[in-house]
């Protein structure tokens, strides 16, 4: 497919996916707050479940939370149901364009395992479909019975488990991406399987004046609440792919846990306040989760590579970079994928190698993510070279080195 139809094509798509997304978390996130901000006592009416009023924009608004008599359903009514399913239907072909139609490009490492792209996108999708029906099975077993927490803590260790067997059968981008659309699925499944159908009785029972299932609209309630919990680390995980520095570091598998718990801490403390408890101290669990992830992605961590040795001369640099970097930066690709350069990052003129060195060292050197998938081979003793150089001051022969 033409270059340009798939630079389009990702962009329609991201765009929709973005659009729809902020419209159901948007939804989502306000009436998980709603509910935890009525005001339950001293209710005037017996059909009031409770009720609080909202300053925006211009104006006052009173929100009410009442039960259907009977018989009697109101008109019209509005259904937030669409912006999950767009979310979903934009989503997964953005998936399968970006890591399925690529070669593998951004799908499997070497360095990681020997799979396929084939098996890999087999493994991607297989888990979309595993995922739910694994989930939903737990969550409808007696392990969800009374306060849940048995079934909780099972979801939480095979989702840990996921994140860490992933890491190690595709790369650290696509296994970020694919935890991301692990759960976004399962999300996407609750609105569909669960929730609607509740809604949708709740519906019937008022036009038919029967007395409404509440074990349905518990159920619903139940996983709106699961859904709350997991869209901070979606939202990360959508994000991820701009971050080297976290899907390609050595304990990737790691980082995605501690900013999975970050971004559920967070969540905690903004919604979990309709019980009269404090929870601001959710907030100690997820700085701890960001200081540790901050401290491992430091030099202190990870190295900076030595500058002992022989000095290392430019053109010896010079070398490595036309062999293993300028087929995709330059201002002339070669490579069959990248036909302009990635970020616009270009090694064609020396200065522009030394102005990148920073890069150069986090990305080849430290993480060794760079050449992608190490497309063009760059063994270890020339990323040992590079590190040498940068460590010296990453001079030009003739410059001064860098202070």
């Amino acid at each position: 497919m033409d270059a340009v139809i798939l630079d389009w094509l990702n962009l329609g798509l991201r765009w929709a996916h973005l659009i729809a997304g902020i419209g159901w978390i948007g939804t989502s996130l306000y009436f998980m707050w709603l509910d935890a901000a009525l005001i339950r006592t001293n209710l005037s009416r017996p059909d009031l479940e409770g009720y609080t009023w909202l300053l925006h924009s211009g104006g006052f608004y009173l929100v009410e939370r009442r039960k259907l008599p009977p018989g009697q359903l109101p008109s019209p009514i509005h259904w937030f149901k669409w912006e999950a399913g767009m979310t979903f239907l934009t989503g997964f072909p953005l998936l399968v364009l970006v890591y399925y139609m690529t070669g593998g490009l951004y799908l499997v490492d070497p360095a990681v395992s020997s799979i396929t792209p084939g098996w890999a996108a087999v493994v991607g999708v297989g888990l979309l479909i595993v995922s739910w029906a694994v989930y939903d099975q737990i969550w409808t077993s007696p392990l969800a019975r009374g306060s849940g927490r048995p079934a909780v803590v099972v979801s939480w260790i095979l989702l840990f488990a996921v994140v860490y067997g992933l890491t190690r059968v595709l790369s650290g981008r696509a296994a970020f991406i694919h935890v991301g659309a692990m759960l976004g699925t399962i999300m996407v499944a609750n609105v569909w399987m669960r929730i609607i159908p509740a809604q949708k009785d709740l519906i019937a029972s008022a036009e038919a004046g029967r007395t409404v299932d509440d074990t349905l609209s518990t159920r619903a309630k139940q996983r709106s609440t699961h859904n709350s919990y997991v869209t901070f680390p979606v939202i990360f995980m959508m994000l991820s792919h701009h971050y080297p520095a976290l899907y390609a570091h050595p304990l990737n598998w790691l980082m995605l846990v501690l900013l999975i718990v970050a971004g559920a801490a967070v969540r905690q403390v903004m919604l979990a306040r309709d019980k009269g408890k404090p929870t601001d101290w959710w907030l100690v669990p997820a700085a701890a989760a960001l200081g540790v992830a901050v401290f491992l992605t430091s030099p202190a961590w990870l190295g900076g590579g030595a500058g002992g040795g022989d000095r290392v001369a430019f053109a010896a640099v010079k070398g490595v970079i036309e062999r293993r970097c300028v087929s995709c930066h330059s201002r002339t690709p070669t490579d069959d994928v990248f036909k302009v350069a990635p970020n616009n990052v270009t090694f064609d003129a020396p200065e522009s190698i030394r102005a990148h060195a920073e890069t150069i060292r986090t990305r080849v050197v430290l993480l060794k993510n760079m050449p992608l998938a190490n497309k063009t081979g760059i063994t270890e003793l020339e990323r040992a070279l590079l590190a040498r150089w940068i460590a010296q001051g990453a001079a030009l022969d003739g410059a001064p080195a860098r202070p």
